[in-house]
């Protein structure tokens, strides 16, 4: 089974994945990245601030990048600024 890495970008921050997840397909490798996301930021949007991105970059077993996505966060105080 081929050995993926799933490193990832946490506003400036690179974290390497230095273990790896096998997976079978690319459609696995897919869903493990859309996992991953999430997990990280419901940790990392409450840490810091309103605008905030969140990458994982997939390596395959030779260090060549196969997929990558990322999720967004933007918060905005609508009528006021904030501090009500």
């Amino acid at each position: 089974m081929p050995l993926y890495f799933f490193d990832t970008f946490e506003n400036g921050t690179h974290i390497v994945d230095d273990h790896g997840h096998d997976c079978v397909s690319h459609e696995e490798v897919r869903l493990e990245a859309m996992r991953v996301l999430p997990s990280i930021a419901r940790e990392e949007i409450p840490k810091d601030g309103d605008r905030q991105a969140f990458t994982v970059l997939v390596k395959d077993e030779a260090g060549a990048p196969v997929y990558s996505a990322t999720l967004t966060f933007a918060g905005l105080w609508l009528g006021g600024n904030g501090t009500e």
